[in-house]
């Protein structure tokens, strides 16, 4: 029997009861049920800030972290708030440090916007000319628009919802098989 796929859960916030990180908590919670594991990324806060002249070995370590876990993912979900029309500088940041390496190359990648109905389109097309530089694989089907009320947040920041954990396992599912789920 094969392991299942792993995918590397990315935060663009770095609030800790942000909708974001709550989205990413629902989705490690439900990723077996969509027959993959996922792990969050908690290092965007130690990340210093990107100069292309720290881009050598050896890299700052938080860096080399970053990129190992990247490399050992099957596929990497993003769930980043918009910020003033664009991508959050630290986010941006995180980013930035992947153009240098190689691990993004290739890999499956997708994001869900978890911003009010009409929002957060401007971090979506950031972050999808960003990946382009990058040479990721954006997996069209698993990016979503998946509108999240802190209501919906109970109180140890996961949501409950089942039509939204239903779409986060359809997600986790299309990232992993680069396939749309099927109409239910």
């Amino acid at each position: 029997m094969s392991a299942m796929p792993l995918v590397l859960l990315l935060s663009g916030s770095l609030r800790a009861a942000s909708t974001n990180e709550a989205v990413l908590r629902t989705a490690q919670a439900v990723a077996s049920s969509a027959g993959v594991r996922a792990v969050r990324y908690e290092g965007l806060a130690r990340l210093p800030h990107f100069n292309p002249d720290d881009d050598t070995d050896p890299l700052p370590a938080s860096v080399t972290e970053l990129r190992a876990a990247i490399g050992q993912a099957t596929g990497i979900l993003i769930c980043t708030p918009e910020y003033a029309g664009t991508l959050p500088g630290s986010f941006k940041n995180l980013l930035d440090w992947t153009v240098g390496g190689t691990e993004i190359g290739d890999k499956p990648v997708a994001w869900i916007n978890a911003a009010a109905p009409g929002r957060g389109h401007g971090a979506e097309a950031a972050l999808r000319t960003v990946l382009g530089y990058t040479g990721a694989a954006i997996v069209e089907p698993a990016c979503a628009e998946l509108p999240v009320d802190r209501g919906m947040i109970g109180p140890d920041g996961v949501i409950e919802d089942a039509q939204v954990r239903r779409r986060l396992c359809d997600v986790l599912g299309a990232l992993a098989t680069g396939k749309a789920p099927a109409p239910a």
